[in-house]
């Protein structure tokens, strides 16, 4: 087995739990005084930092370059349109009139190849910002935060997932759904846990999220929160789907209050610390047996 493993905790809709099961997984490891850095893939609406007290490091932008033309050495000639395949060059050839669209563009620079006049330069953008803050001296707690008005989290994501390489554990706190940020921190993890809870919606969106993980070739366990709500039906999923029940967390008033205050029952309750660092080596054995 790899010596170095990365967890994504994630799910097809927001509100089942991601982050309780990050966060408390992240402290409980902290605490037994594994190397660990847990990642908030959530660059929307990151709020880890919500339950985990830490001390602030550095932090660094993401940038994106983007294209500026030089009208007086444009020949019109449109070939940066032409190449540009998310259409964020506005162009009109007879009336001479060419601009950026900067909310489309990706910064691939495929308008600057394109260009033999030497009209387009480039300037920096501003994506997100990471940071990072020391939990404990093996610790650390990384936060994509998305610049407002920016179309996409997904470069913001990348670079923080990037920053957390030297951690022999890395978690990571996936954005909700199923579309590309959720795609792009999945991607990256050696095994993913999908967090949900025993309702119609909750099973509905742990399909979705089962067969896009299938279709990555991902390995995946599931937790089931707030158990006791509802049914049977995704428990009935799991068996037909032969997928592994890695913990269920009951549906309690307790569990509730604690969250809502921003305080993790890892550190309440040394019966859950422990149930955490179960659910780890839980998914160590499934990812070892799956990497073979």
């Amino acid at each position: 087995m790899n010596s170095k493993i990365t967890i994504a905790i994630a799910s097809g809709k927001g509100g089942t739990g991601k982050t309780f099961i990050s966060t408390n997984l992240f402290n409980a490891l902290q605490k037994a005084g594994k190397s660990v850095s847990l990642v908030d893939c959530d660059a929307e609406e990151p709020n880890d930092r919500e339950f985990l007290v830490g001390n602030f490091q550095h932090s660094f932008d993401v940038l994106q370059k983007i294209p500026v033309i030089d009208q007086s050495k444009c020949t019109f000639c449109g070939k940066c349109n032409e190449y540009c395949n998310y259409n964020a060059i506005f162009f009109l050839g007879e009336q001479r009139m060419i601009r950026i669209l900067e909310d489309h563009c990706h910064g691939c620079g495929a308008c600057s190849v394109a260009c033999e006049y030497g009209a387009i330069t480039e300037k920096d953008d501003l994506l997100g910002t990471i940071a990072e803050y020391s939990i404990s001296p093996n610790s650390l707690l990384i936060e994509a935060r998305m610049k407002v008005g920016v179309h996409s989290p997904v470069p913001t994501i990348k670079a923080a997932i990037k920053s957390a390489s030297e951690a022999k554990i890395v978690l990571l706190d996936s954005p909700p759904g199923t579309s590309c940020p959720f795609i792009q921190t999945v991607a990256t993890a050696d095994y993913v846990v999908l967090v949900t809870e025993p309702t119609p919606f909750g099973l509905s969106d742990l399909i979705q999220s089962v067969e896009t993980l299938k279709s990555l070739g991902k390995h995946c366990g599931v937790i089931v929160n707030r158990a006791g709500l509802g049914n049977n039906e995704v428990y009935d999923y799991l068996q037909k789907e032969k997928i592994p029940l890695l913990m269920s967390v009951p549906f309690d008033k307790k569990i509730a209050s604690a969250y809502s205050k921003g305080i993790l029952v890892s550190n309440e309750n040394a019966e859950w610390e422990l149930k955490f660092n179960q659910l780890f080596n839980t998914i160590h054995e499934q990812y070892g047996n799956s990497s073979n």
